[in-house]
């Protein structure tokens, strides 16, 4: 399935590992507002995780964790061949493109195999820290620019 834009996160919560799908709380749900704001509709974006199933607690995915993950998020890009990739947050950042640090790389165009991506926050820091909203917005109009969309 060919989609122009594709969203990575972190990996599932709860909610998404009760439905199976990504992105389907809260997070989820501002999720759905922002790829609406950006003119598409969720079915016309591919939305993957880094790794596929819940780390206990919810904690944070360890390295070997996401390794273990990795081989088959590649292989979802490959798949899906996206024009423009959004990394949502610190984790994905760190284990797609081998970067620390989403308040420096946020806002700044990076390249994944020849695909621009744009780091941003995730929507559950968002849910947190709704000052943020600004700068994601910023990010995403870079990104809908990037695939000849206007801001309304």
């Amino acid at each position: 399935c060919h989609a122009r834009l594709m969203f990575v996160g972190e990996g599932p919560g709860a909610d998404e590992d009760a439905t199976g799908r990504p992105f389907v709380g809260e997070a989820g749900q501002l999720l759905d507002k922002m790829i609406a704001a950006m003119q598409f509709r969720r079915e016309e974006v591919y939305i993957a995780n880094v790794v596929k199933c819940r780390p206990p607690g919810n904690r944070v995915p360890a390295d070997d964790e996401a390794a273990e993950c990795l081989g088959y998020l590649r292989k979802q890009i490959e798949l899906v061949r996206p024009e423009v990739i959004v990394l949502l947050g610190a984790t994905a950042l760190r284990f797609l493109l081998q970067k620390d640090g989403i308040r420096r790389s946020r806002g700044v165009w990076h390249e994944y195999r020849g695909i621009p991506v744009m780091p941003t926050y995730h929507p559950a820091y968002l849910l947190r820290q709704a000052t943020a909203k600004r700068e994601v917005w910023n990010d995403l109009k870079m990104v809908m620019a990037r695939l000849g969309k206007m801001p309304a």
